[in-house]
């Protein structure tokens, strides 16, 4: 008795230039206490500072916008080190040629005076410049190794390339079986053929399929109606689905600003841009001043002459006092409630866990669809960082008993009064 059998297939799925910072490729004679320079606590401390007045424009290993600071230990003195911190103009204007040059070098570009920054705060900066985030070889080489394994992992399970493969594997395993079926039902057919039957036999092994007959029957309408009212019931469902989500949503904005390249080339920190996002319930949209910082001194990039036409938008709002009319992106309902200080601040959440990869957007677009279920599916599988908090100590205690982690869920995290109030 001859069967055929349905195979079923698998579905596929970031300038400022805020500061030019140290232009020290050099300082000769960099006496730093080596106990002071080595210490964890002051290393920590300068990290702090570089990353506040620093990391907008240089790299420690390798040039950005600025020159990599790294190793200027083996360059000029500390007291010219500190001068040039506080105010770079200041020691330019006094003759210094190796200012001079380095001004040169990097587009005649004025870095901001930093006379708000302690003696103790430069020491901490340079033992972090010449000390930290050294980078680990080994560690380096067995990333790039493994960028392949990472990949798989990060996506969760086979990659979609694999998936394709496989795919078109099982489509010519298909093809294959219904070829050997025929083959097999037309050898059968001439051996059944030649054998002694009946009248009625031989009709039935050289009966002929009537297609107009399968297209006529009621089980065919029966089949083709329920799959169109099917689809027509999923299309109308998944747009009653789609009302209110924006997902993808990226539109023109008035300045041209590439997140590519502020946050993602000079890695601009956001917070730096958007300064209530660590503090209350917004994380607000910059306004001019906070451009100005930079661009009071960056008028263009790659070294080309004059104003670039995005950057005098810039200006032209300060000149008449006119607040930039960006379009807002991200939208929430009024009915629902989200702080971002509770996940940034407090949950220390990732602007990308919501946002995307936004240091590689030219234009910002929404990337997640912040609906609902997405909000709840996030709280249920997020783990509470309790570890030093001790806001959290009662509540990891009450959870002790359990297995599993404390997720967000486990303190409330799906209640309805904790986002509509």
């Amino acid at each position: 008795m001859l069967s055929k059998r349905s195979l079923v297939g698998i579905r596929m799925n970031f300038q400022t230039l805020a500061v030019l910072f140290f232009m020290l490729i050099g300082v000769s004679a960099y006496a730093v206490d080596p106990a002071v320079a080595s210490s964890d606590e002051a290393i920590a401390a300068g990290k702090t500072v570089f990353n506040a007045n620093c990391k907008q424009c240089h790299k420690l290993d390798q040039k950005s916008v600025g020159p990599a600071l790294r190793g200027i230990s083996d360059r000029q003195s500390i007291a010219w080190a500190k001068s040039f911190i506080k105010n770079s103009q200041a020691v330019i204007a006094s003759g210094d040629s190796y200012a001079a040059a380095l001004y040169k070098e990097y587009n005649n570009t004025v870095m901001p005076s930093h006379e708000f920054l302690a003696d103790g705060d430069l020491d901490n900066l340079l033992a972090y410049i010449e000390y930290g985030d050294k980078a680990d070889p080994a560690a380096a080489t067995t990333a790039a190794g493994g960028d392949a394994a990472a990949g798989a992992s990060a996506a969760g399970g086979i990659p979609t390339e694999y998936l394709t493969v496989i795919i078109g594997v099982l489509v010519v395993v298909l093809l294959l079986i219904l070829i050997v079926l025929g083959l097999i039902i037309s050898v059968l057919t001439k051996y059944i053929n030649k054998q002694d039957l009946s009248e009625e036999d031989k009709e039935f092994v050289s009966q002929k399929t009537d297609i107009t007959k399968v297209f006529k029957s009621d089980a065919f309408i029966i089949v083709v109606t329920a799959l169109v009212i099917a689809l027509v019931a999923k299309t109308a469902i998944d747009g009653l689905y789609s009302v209110g989500v924006q997902q993808g949503y990226a539109p023109a904005q008035p300045i041209a600003f590439s997140h590519a390249l502020h946050a993602g080339q000079y890695e601009i920190a956001c917070q730096y841009c958007h300064t209530g996002v660590e503090i209350g319930k917004s994380a607000n949209i910059p306004s001019a001043n906070i451009c100005m910082n930079c661009h009071t001194h960056i008028q263009n990039v790659g070294g080309k002459e004059g104003v670039s036409p995005e950057i005098q938008k810039i200006y032209n709002a300060v000149e008449s006092n006119q607040p930039i009319e960006w379009v807002r992106v991200h939208n929430l309902p009024d009915l629902a409630y989200f702080n971002h200080a509770q996940h940034v601040a407090v949950g220390g959440i990732e602007c990308q866990t919501c946002h995307g990869p936004i240091q590689e957007m030219e234009v910002v677009g929404q990337h997640s669809s912040l609906t609902m279920g997405w909000c709840i599916d996030c709280h249920r599988q997020t783990e509470i960082a309790t570890e030093g908090n001790a806001y959290y100590d009662k509540l990891v205690q009450l959870h002790s008993t359990s297995k599993d982690a404390l997720k967000v869920k486990d303190i409330g995290g799906l209640e309805c009064a904790k986002c509509h109030y």
